[in-house]
This record gives structure tokens, sequence and C-alpha cells, in this order.
């Protein structure tokens, strides 16, 4: 809620005095700051960013504060100045681009092939199922379910070694599986 404030009441106190206008800034900022804050805060995407661009948006309305003729206009004249500080903001970042003879990105590689990857996650899958019982728990927990080999333990009911021998032979016959050679 904006204090109306008469233009030249104001200006013969600011002559007399000049401390006299401050107080009237701040009873403004302190009255109306939230709700411009929230304005801010639509023009940017982090909070912080915000409350510069509200800081310094009050800077300049303060600056101003005698040349401002209709105290009710204010909120509209602060709001102007939020989008031009902003827009400013965004039209000085500019990206240096330096020639050089060599790329530093490297290529990115192509994207793998829906299908292909489909059809090794099948692969993948059948010969996971193809494991003993056991083996194949432990496997499905340790790298599907991601869990320690401690966790893993406590889930089956055994020894971490069991859990660590148990999946290291289920890796080797997974190594050894036929449909899985084309992986490697």
């Amino acid at each position: 809620m904006t204090t109306p404030v008469c233009t030249g009441a104001s200006r013969a106190a600011a002559a007399s005095a000049g401390h006299r206008r401050y107080p009237s800034f701040s009873s403004y900022v302190r009255a109306r700051g939230p709700v411009l804050l929230r304005t801010a805060r639509s023009l940017t995407a982090n909070p912080s960013d915000a409350e510069d661009l509200l800081q310094t948006a009050l800077t300049k309305t303060y600056v101003a504060w005698e040349r401002i003729e209709d105290h009710r206009a204010l909120d509209g004249y602060v709001r102007r100045a939020l989008v031009n500080t902003r827009t400013s903001q965004w039209r000085k970042r500019k990206v240096d681009e330096f020639a050089c003879e060599e790329l530093p990105e490297k290529e990115a590689a192509p994207a793998p092939d829906p299908a292909e990857r489909q059809s090794l996650h099948d692969a993948m899958w059948r010969a996971v199922l193809k494991l003993p019982d056991r083996q194949r728990a432990m496997v499905v927990l340790r790298y599907y379910e991601d869990l320690s080999e401690a966790q893993t333990a406590e889930v089956m009911g055994v020894s971490v070694g069991t859990v660590k021998s148990a999946v290291s032979r289920a890796l080797g016959k997974l190594r050894e599986d036929p449909e899985l050679s084309l992986v490697r």
C-alpha cells in the first residue's frame, strides 16, 4: 500500500531538511518490498539474483526520488526499473570466443540404437536367468538393486565372504555365456 505524499510538500521538506526524503523512501520500501521482491523473483531464476535485482532497482528509484512527481505511481516506476535492469543484465552478458587450431570439445559419440540396447538388455537378462537361484538373487541385489556386499549378505542371511564368492562365480558364468560374447 503506497503512502500518498504531496509532491510540493515533499520537495519543500526535502529542501529544508535533506534527511526527510529518506524516511519516506524507506517507508515505501518497508511497505512494498515483499511485493516488489516477488516481481523480481519472477524475472530471475535465482532468489539471490532477484534480491540483487531489486536492490539495484530500488537504488535507481532512490536516486530519482526527487524527480518522481506522482508517488502513487511508484510501483510502476520500480517495476519498470526492474525490467529495464534485468534486460540490461542479459544484454551485457556475452561469451568471448577465441579462434584456435583444435576444437576444445570432443566429438560426441553417436547415440546407441534403441533396438540394439534392448537386445543387449534382453540377452543379459536371459543370461542372469540361467544362473542358479541363489547366485541370481545375489547378482540382482548387488547390481540391479545396487546394494553393498554387506547389505546383500544381510538380506540373504549369509556372510559377506559368501556373497563375494557367489557373485564372483556368477560373473564368471556370465562372462562365459555365448549370448553375451558380442558385448566383449
